[in-house]
């Protein structure tokens, strides 16, 4: 865990002096009044891609390098199987070098400077924003699942025309998205859903179908598993490995807990907020079902991006003098959370064959 909490610091680190000694936007058509310092960012978002691509081992990363390198991409064997786009960057890296950690770092480069970018254009602390994503497990997560982080990564940056009401630029980058993992699919009919007032009646109606799906879960696994089968998730069906904490619900249900309070405020001072709002609302929902079953989790995972910038926000619907203890106390939940999680519960060993701490 050493190198993880040098980098956990050396990420907030930058991210805040970026923010310090950010300049005015100077123009109207930006979402945030500030911008942060872009070299600083740019190395933030390198000191992720670098810890993260030089690594040797978690979740499973060994199943990628030994599929990068007992296989050779060819053409036929691209589109004999799914995700194309994932198997034509392959081919295109086996052209490079046949050594695996050129798949790792180019995956690593490629997921958090794609992140890193939207959270610079719409974070209004974009050191909170980034220190959530390491401490809410979401950079632990990108060393696990490569592919589906590197599909959100890329459909994340669909959020300008999401944001926009641009459909067709919108469904073009969800597409080329789901050209990389399947699964992202899903962010296209959401357009529709979560274009609307935040607290709405449908947004709430889904609030508590989430909430009441875990009572018949049985019934509703049943019905989604049929529809799905057939496909590559349709063996899903036979995943048993238990349901998701609870804490990481308690954990992404508290902003928007505090967002819900300060909501004429957020749209105030965020006025697009409502699709970040609702983005994250889904997100939640997902990881209220995957209490039942772990791999709803998986879905979660186009959404949780939404909160880092939720969260970047919602310091600011506090008086002007409780803003500090609010910052600090997110500082502080998030580092026990990340404690518990990754030290405690999961006892996390990061390896590397070029880091030796």
């Amino acid at each position: 865990m050493t190198i993880l909490w040098i980098n956990l610091i050396v990420v907030f680190l930058l991210a805040f002096f970026a923010r310090y000694a950010a300049v005015p936007v100077g123009h109207n058509e930006s979402t945030l009044p500030i911008q942060p310092n872009k070299l600083l960012i740019i190395f933030a978002a390198l000191t992720l891609a670098v810890v993260s691509g030089l690594r040797s081992n978690i979740g499973d990363t060994f199943n990628y390098v030994n599929m990068y390198t007992q296989d050779v991409f060819t053409w036929d064997l691209i589109l004999a199987n799914k995700d194309i786009g994932f198997g034509f960057l392959q081919m295109i890296l086996q052209k490079v070098s046949s050594d695996p950690q050129i798949l790792l770092v180019t995956t690593a480069l490629l997921t958090n400077v794609l992140i890193v970018i939207v959270l610079f254009h719409y974070s209004r602390m974009i050191e909170l924003s980034l220190y959530v994503y390491i401490t809410g497990g979401f950079f632990l997560v990108s060393m696990n699942g490569i592919r589906q982080t590197l599909a959100a990564a890329i459909a994340f940056c669909a959020i300008k025309f999401l944001l926009n009401g641009n459909f067709i630029g919108y469904s073009l980058v969800i597409l080329l998205a789901t050209s990389i993992h399947q699964s992202a699919l899903i962010l296209l009919p959401m357009y529709f859903i979560v274009r609307v007032k935040a607290w709405s009646i449908a947004i709430v109606a889904l609030m508590l179908l989430a909430i009441a799906i875990p009572i018949g879960f049985e019934i509703f696994s049943t019905a989604l598993f049929s529809a799905i089968e057939g496909t590559q998730y349709g063996a899903y069906k036979d995943f048993d490995e238990g349901g998701a904490s609870v804490i990481r619900v308690i954990v992404g249900a508290v902003p928007l807990v505090i967002a819900y309070l300060g909501r004429e405020k957020l749209r105030a001072i965020f006025p697009k907020s409502d699709v970040i709002v609702n983005m994250s609302l889904l997100s939640l929902i997902f990881l209220i079902v995957s209490t039942q079953s772990w791999i709803f989790a998986r879905f979660s995972i186009y959404f949780n991006l939404y909160q880092f910038i939720l969260i970047s926000w919602i310091v600011k619907l506090f008086r002007e003098k409780d803003e500090k203890f609010v910052y600090f106390s997110i500082l502080v939940c998030y580092f026990a959370y990340y404690y518990y999680e990754n030290v405690v519960s999961l006892d996390i060993v990061y390896k590397s064959n070029f880091f030796n701490f």
